[in-house]
């Protein structure tokens, strides 16, 4: 009778459970690599909204002093008294994901297709030259007499008014948007 009692015992062998265990590790190890990326996504997403929001506020500034862009174009003092009192307005923040506040950091005024007059710094710079700024810095580009052509900012003639926003992404690419 003791013989069928061990028979009749059912349980897992050691090659069942090494390998629902590898197939547990598998799946933990991909959702460890996808996070990153998603995490990345989603901040990217988050910034992109931001700078939605600055582009409608800038359009609201621009609706309340005759359309004009905040102060001097290069001015950014100015530009960050818009973010202060357009953005941050009743308690609002307007911060990078990474949770530090966002700045404009140039201003270009678009002289033709292929040359910007950067008047923070009274030099002629070309476009996509101003995007040798750090992500990490949170700083947007502003560029006047200008609209957004995928992910350049390209020159409208006689639209001082006209402007295209750049920002940099973490994860890859610009944004790039008008008023």
């Amino acid at each position: 009778m003791a013989k069928d009692n061990i028979k009749s015992k059912k349980g897992f062998t050691i090659i069942e459970v090494v390998l629902v265990l590898a197939i547990a590790g598998l799946i933990f190890l991909m959702v460890f690599i996808a996070l990153p990326a998603l995490q990345r996504s989603q901040r990217d997403t988050q910034r992109r909204d931001d700078m939605g929001r600055f582009i409608a506020q800038l359009a609201q500034y621009q609706a309340n002093n005759n359309n004009q862009v905040p102060g001097k174009p290069g001015t950014l003092n100015d530009w960050n008294n818009f973010i202060t009192n357009y953005l941050r307005v009743g308690g609002d923040t307007f911060q990078d994901p990474d949770g530090t506040n966002y700045s404009v950091a140039s201003v270009c005024v678009m002289t033709n297709n292929t040359t910007c007059a950067n008047t923070s710094l009274g030099t002629k710079i070309k476009p996509d030259a101003a995007l040798t700024w750090d992500a990490n810095k949170n700083q947007i580009m502003v560029y006047t007499n200008a609209r957004c052509d995928g992910e350049k900012a390209v020159y409208v003639a006689n639209s001082p008014n006209q402007i295209a926003v750049r920002y940099k992404l973490e994860g890859a690419g610009i944004y790039c948007g008008n008023n």
